[in-house]
């Protein structure tokens, strides 16, 4: 199709709420789509940029939406998504939670990031305002936008570990205020909320009348276990939606398939929303989610041991440099680096470390002010790799202060 021709009041224009998200987010990803460039160009690049198993599915699981695909099971599903699924997460919650959690509270959806569109579509609205923790994970600000609501962000502390602060979302609450939403564990700091915490945000949440809405797509990454669920404190606060997916827990990024647990009547709007936007997902994708389900504890076991490894590995080599200060996890697939001590913005820091060295991190600035002076690397990559790039990490590092000397 050729470009439009009409001029003045009928010249092409698209709706507000796509305007809001046509950018991509974070300046910073600029450096993570050059490093994707460089290496498919076949150029000496570790991606450590992004958040993606380098493994493959387990196998069991693939080869139940195979044996599904090859039974028929190509066709419409229900919007919330199939009963087997919907009964095997409620049950998940019930057994985790302790809370009586059935069929009735879930919502399969396309992805936790799915979840968090749909739950803002139902619950905020122009005028509206949605509280969000500083640094943020890169999508909720077009997420908020898309709605229509304003997003406000509450810086954390990195002094204090970059820990959720309910005493600073409290000084926030205004009048406009709708929502308060939270990642635990977090992207990217990969810190864990305590039940303290979490208890104080839900008490704040049920005195002002807000929906808390708390994303625990990392829930199952947590070393050594202690995550603690907004689902938790249900008996105290009616307003409270979670969001969760299968794509870190069990390597499923590109299967996108999640869901949401809330209250029924706002599962009854989740699923008519759902029903316009994807009309449900693929039948052989939610029979594989329900495999995943019954193998959840074991595969969440090893994946989170697989990263707590990995993070000591890396955190313990890049500790040598005392300049570069490592924000150790305790969830997650994610380090923090503050590389403000080499006199570079996190951005130009990424940029020449991709550029001199073939390691590409991602800027802090995609996720907020509070960590422009940070760079986070992904752990998602094998042994090797890692221990290349730290090597490699090191020697720019080492490179940076000798020229700072001279």
């Amino acid at each position: 199709m050729g470009p439009a021709s009409a001029t003045g009041d009928d010249r092409r224009r698209f709706a507000a709420r796509v305007a809001r998200i046509a950018e991509r987010p974070g300046g910073g990803w600029a450096v993570h789509f050059d490093a994707v460039a460089r290496r498919d160009r076949g150029e000496d690049v570790i991606l450590l940029s992004i958040g993606d198993h380098e493994f493959a599915t387990p196998e069991p699981i693939v080869e139940a939406a195979i044996a599904a695909l090859r039974a028929g099971h190509h066709h419409y599903t229900p919007a919330a998504g199939i009963p087997e699924l919907r009964r095997a997460i409620a049950a998940f919650y019930a057994d985790k939670a302790a809370v009586p959690v059935t069929s009735d509270n879930i919502v399969v959806v396309p992805g936790a990031q799915g979840g968090l569109y749909a739950l803002l579509q139902c619950l905020a609205e122009s005028g509206d305002e949605v509280l969000v923790p500083e640094p943020m994970y890169v999508t909720y600000p077009e997420t908020v936008a898309a709605s229509g609501a304003r997003l406000v962000p509450v810086p954390l502390s990195p002094e204090r570990g970059f820990a959720l602060d309910p005493a600073a979302l409290a000084a926030r609450v205004g009048g406009r205020t709708r929502a308060v939403l939270v990642n635990t564990p977090h992207n990217p700091t990969g810190t864990v909320a305590s039940r303290e915490a979490m208890g104080e945000l839900v008490e704040l949440c049920r005195r002002h009348g807000l929906w808390l809405i708390s994303d625990e797509v990392y829930a199952g990454m947590v070393y050594g276990g202690g995550h603690v669920s907004a689902l938790a404190f249900a008996d105290r606060h009616e307003r409270i939606a979670v969001v969760e997916s299968l794509s870190k827990s069990c390597a499923m990024t590109g299967w996108r398939v999640g869901w949401t647990v809330t209250p029924p009547d706002l599962a009854h709007y989740l699923e008519h929303l759902t029903g316009v936007v994807t009309y449900g997902l693929p039948p052989f994708i939610q029979e594989a989610a329900v495999e995943a389900m019954a193998r959840l504890d074991e595969l969440e076991g090893n994946i989170a041991r697989l990263y707590e490894r990995r993070a000591a590995r890396v955190c313990d080599t890049l500790a040598a440099d005392p300049d570069l200060l490592v924000h150790r996890p305790r969830a997650g697939m994610f380090v923090m680096l503050g590389v403000a001590r080499f006199g570079l913005d996190a951005e130009r820091f990424a940029r020449r470390l991709l550029d001199e060295e073939g390691v590409s991190l991602l800027p802090g600035e995609s996720f907020g002010p509070a960590t422009r002076d940070c760079v986070r690397l992904s752990l998602s990559a094998d042994e090797a790799d890692l221990d290349e790039a730290c090597r490699r990490i090191l020697r720019f590092t080492a490179a940076l202060r000798a020229a700072g000397r001279r």
